[in-house]
């Protein structure tokens, strides 16, 4: 890799691999390139305000919330360690990094290009520009790996599968691409599940492609969440009255902001009221023009945006251009503070939301896995699809009690504090998978 890169990242590159080998659980993940972030890590000079490209925050947040899972109080790299090979893609692949990001941001902006995004998922996935840049990084950082990987995208579990290498891979949602299968017939690959209806299904589309499965080695384990996303739900109690506090997200490529423009319009001017029924939180993530729209709206509607550390505060936004800071934002001031999120039904954010405690309105799903979410979490009593265009009224019906009976939103917060512990124990009971497999 000498010379592809620039010195420091070099350095950072030498000892990511070198901690992945000493790790007792090598971890692979591909999301984001959080270079800055991974040369402060080891104690390099970084610069706050360099964007990353992002793919993904669910492979990013997934991973790192098994991470800390292992590690308990503090960082220890021979407890587990996380590489995503896309930080050392060389300079002269980087425009196919970039690339896949404009790709993916223009598919998951524009509703009217949903059928193309449905298409590339079907069928583009495996042929997308980032898999021959990212191939010589993970190869490189792997190549002394002894024991089993543990990977959070199918792309690296698939290049590293053919290799021959042992991979347990999780399966990032409650869905299974046909990707999925490609390596499962092998006695080298194992797949974690979020549960028994997803294991059925990768049964079921192996039999239709004729792949022999062992269903031993497909292993329901639950949802990743974050131990400290759970950790919130230890203070929250489902609301009654007051301001309703609500989180309105968007994902690692800006996924709804339409949408989310929609919802600001109703509910700014809903914050000018005396007393004001609601507060709002706006994760913007590392997306800089959503972030500008939530300013420049809420100062056509004169609604002041405080920081992010007020929490007692009407309007607050979550901005910063790297994934592993906005993360670590999220997960701080946001969900040990929300009643309830409006959010994309995606495989991180609404099992966040729900393990933290909170309600869920969902916004327009990008795909079938999304719907399998929305459905999921409906019938747990926990969601309901947001009425964009009508935000307010939907409110007003959802937090009203009738009668003795309790509101919507109380009742949904009270089914998500008591949600099974399958959606709760996630990162532990991969741990403990990992470490049958290893054993």
């Amino acid at each position: 890799m000498s010379g592809l890169l620039d010195p420091i990242l070099e350095k950072a590159l030498a000892q990511d691999k070198a901690n992945l080998e000493k790790s007792q659980i090598p971890m692979i993940t591909v999301s984001a390139s959080y270079k800055e972030d991974v040369k402060g890590m080891f104690g390099y000079p970084e610069d706050e305000t360099i964007n990353d490209v992002v793919f993904s925050r669910a492979h990013y947040s997934m991973a790192a919330g098994v991470a800390i899972q292992a590690w308990g109080d503090h960082m220890d790299y021979k407890k587990a360690w996380v590489v995503d090979p896309t930080n050392y893609v060389s300079h002269k692949n980087w425009n196919s990094i970039e690339l896949t990001e404009d790709i993916g941001k223009i598919l998951a902006r524009q509703p009217l290009l949903k059928k193309l995004k449905d298409f590339v998922d079907r069928f583009g996935r495996s042929k997308l520009p980032i898999l021959g840049s990212i191939t010589p990084p993970l190869f490189h950082l792997t190549e002394n790996v002894t024991r089993p990987i543990l990977s959070f995208h199918i792309a690296s579990g698939n290049i590293l599968a053919a290799q021959g290498r042992i991979i347990v891979q999780m399966i990032t949602d409650p869905h299974v691409r046909d990707e999925y299968l490609n390596n499962a017939d092998k006695n080298n690959f194992y797949l974690l599940v979020f549960d028994d209806k997803t294991k059925t299904e990768v049964l079921e589309k192996a039999a239709i492609l004729e792949k022999k499965i062992d269903p031993n080695r497909v292993i329901v384990t639950g949802p990743p969440v974050d131990p400290r996303i759970i950790s919130a739900r230890k203070n929250k109690h489902p609301w009654r009255s007051g301001p309703l506090k609500i989180a309105i997200t968007t994902g690692g490529l800006g996924t709804n902001k339409k949408e989310i423009k929609q919802l600001l319009q109703q509910l700014l001017p809903q914050l000018r009221k005396r007393p004001h029924p609601y507060e709002l939180l706006v994760y913007a993530g590392t997306h800089k023009d959503i972030y500008e729209m939530v300013l420049q709206m809420a100062e056509e509607k004169h609604v002041h945006a405080a920081g992010i550390t007020a929490e007692d505060a009407k309007l607050r936004v979550i901005y910063h251009p790297q994934i592993v800071d906005a993360n670590e934002i999220l997960i701080k001031y946001c969900f040990p503070w929300a009643d309830g999120f409006i959010s994309k039904p995606s495989g991180d954010m609404a099992y966040d939301a729900a393990a933290s405690g909170s309600f869920i309105l969902t916004l327009q799903e990008w795909g079938e896995w999304e719907h399998n979410v929305r459905e999921t979490f409906e019938q747990l009593g926990i969601s309901r699809k947001a009425e964009v265009e009508h935000i307010v009224p939907q409110l007003e019906a959802l937090t009203q009690a009738r009668r003795k009976s309790q509101s919507w939103v109380e009742q949904a917060m009270n089914n998500a504090l008591a949600i099974d512990k399958l959606y709760l124990e996630g990162a532990k009971n991969i741990l403990a998978a990992y470490k049958q497999i290893c054993a």
